[in-house]
């Protein structure tokens, strides 16, 4: 960070907790906040889930900014590279026409695998999903579905004996059913097989909360993966 030109992040809150004191430490006054250096793939973007926070560590992993997590939607992701394209010819301006061009490479292939996406995924528009955190809210709005369940009590929070009877009978009896429930391949998974026993039809997905550091996987690889655990009929 001591040498950048330009610092890429989240935002939203999400780097709160080790950023700040890197910047600090860096003495680099390009990528500081409110500096065309420092990009936050957030911004300009209305986020879902924003919700005031008193501070304490009883209420969650609560974002007050929203849902910082906008890679799951395909739609935000485009948004997000045409507002870095745009903040890197500021930072770059003598590479801004190769910029542009690698930009329009990129929405020219992206768009044509959104538009795929969609197709393979239409027949789930409306219905019904529940989750073990909030990694995949935005891949439910891009979709048009609905989470209608958390197994966590509170953001970030482990779901207790006494919430999971609560969400399973609330599972059990909603209409038209809920017949998927996702979390995050880092998140213990045992509460998640769980209601899988307990509510008939629910298939539990578990995912990386995002491309995988193994290098074997991109972005249009991940979404692929995600459609296609969506889509398949259950066993």
């Amino acid at each position: 960070l001591r040498n950048a030109d330009m610092a890429v992040c989240s935002g939203a809150g999400l780097e709160e907790g080790w950023l700040p004191v890197l910047q600090q430490k860096s003495g680099n006054a390009r990528v500081q906040n409110g500096q065309p250096g420092m990009f936050w793939a957030t911004a300009g973007q209305a986020l879902v889930g924003r919700q005031a926070s008193s501070g304490s560590p009883f209420e969650g992993d609560v974002h007050p900014e929203g849902n910082p997590h906008i890679h799951a939607s395909p739609q935000r992701l485009l948004q997000a590279a045409q507002s870095m394209a745009a903040r890197m010819a500021q930072v770059w301006p003598a590479q801004a026409p190769a910029i542009e061009q690698r930009l329009r490479d990129f929405e020219g292939r992206w768009q044509a695998h959104m538009g795929r996406w969609q197709r393979l995924a239409a027949p789930l528009r409306g219905g019904k999903v529940a989750a073990q955190h909030t990694h995949f809210a935005y891949l439910w709005e891009w979709l048009g579905l609905q989470q209608v369940a958390d197994l966590e009590p509170k953001p970030g929070l482990s779901p207790s004996p006494a919430h999971l009877q609560k969400v399973a009978q609330q599972l059990r009896t909603m209409r038209p059913p809920v017949w998927g429930l996702a979390l995050a391949s880092h998140q213990d998974a045992r509460a998640a097989r769980w209601m899988g026993q307990q509510v008939s039809g629910l298939t539990v997905w578990v995912w990386p909360a995002t491309v995988t550091a193994t290098g074997e996987e991109d972005l249009v690889r991940w979404f692929d993966a995600l459609i296609a655990d969506m889509t398949r009929a259950p066993s």
